[in-house]
């Protein structure tokens, strides 16, 4: 009896899907769902006539991505809210923005799941799927996260460059990726591969980032097109 040979695609897609619903049901660390679902309850006076998705937040995009986009963890007011990565808060608006500008997004704003946002050759994610109390999870809750990334990455088979979003950001990343020795973390650095891809890394796109300047639109721009350039390589 033969086996059916999926397309890198389908075969991305269906691996996803099923992370995607793993993620949303899993209630493995009683402090993060404690306090996701006391966000989604309690709410922010701004959003609250919303109904907040207060679950895990899976990665979202392009399943033939060469380009990931690695964060921290859903905000409590962002993505626990909307239930998409990056989506609802300032760092989103920041990042979707900026994808937009060069190309990768087909609009600039991200507000809500059914927004008609689409990303072409980037996926978005978080090695944390749970929004954690003071944006901290904990060793033991980054390490119960960590088979989600695992996988989401493995499905992501077209990946060519890891755009990595601070320092915690670079630490999974080149965890998963086996990069020892990792050089020191700094906007723009550069972290060869031994198999021929890259990590990129970049400052946060988090308010504190970019309301003080640490972080411009020209700055993360000259990233993600660097990160295209990188991608383009085989």
């Amino acid at each position: 009896m033969g086996y059916l040979i999926y397309p890198a695609g389908m075969e991305a897609t269906r691996t996803l899907a099923v992370v995607h619903d793993e993620v949303v049901g899993c209630r493995a660390c009683p402090r993060l769902v404690a306090w996701r679902e006391q966000v989604a309850a309690e709410k922010r006076a701004a959003y609250r006539d919303q109904d907040y998705w207060g679950k895990g937040v899976p990665g979202f995009g392009d399943p033939l991505a060469r380009i990931l986009v690695v964060g921290l963890a859903p905000a409590a007011h962002g993505a626990n809210r909307t239930g998409r990565v990056f989506t609802g808060d300032r760092s989103g608006d920041f990042l979707f923005a900026a994808l937009h500008r060069v190309g990768l997004a087909n609009q600039p704003e991200a507000t809500h799941r059914g927004d008609g946002l689409a990303l072409t050759g980037v996926f978005v994610t978080a090695p944390v799927k749970c929004a954690p109390p003071a944006n901290k999870p904990t060793p033991d809750e980054r390490a119960a996260c960590r088979p989600f990334f695992e996988r989401e990455v493995a499905a992501l088979t077209e990946v060519r460059v890891v755009v990595v979003l601070g320092q915690i950001g670079y630490q999974a990343t080149a965890q998963e990726f086996g990069l020892s020795p990792r050089p020191k973390f700094g906007h723009g650095v550069e972290a060869p591969l031994p198999d021929g891809r890259t990590i990129l890394c970049s400052y946060h796109v988090s308010q504190q980032n970019t309301f003080t300047g640490r972080l411009t639109e020209p700055m993360f721009d000259e990233v993600l097109e660097r990160a295209k350039v990188l991608a383009s390589q085989r």
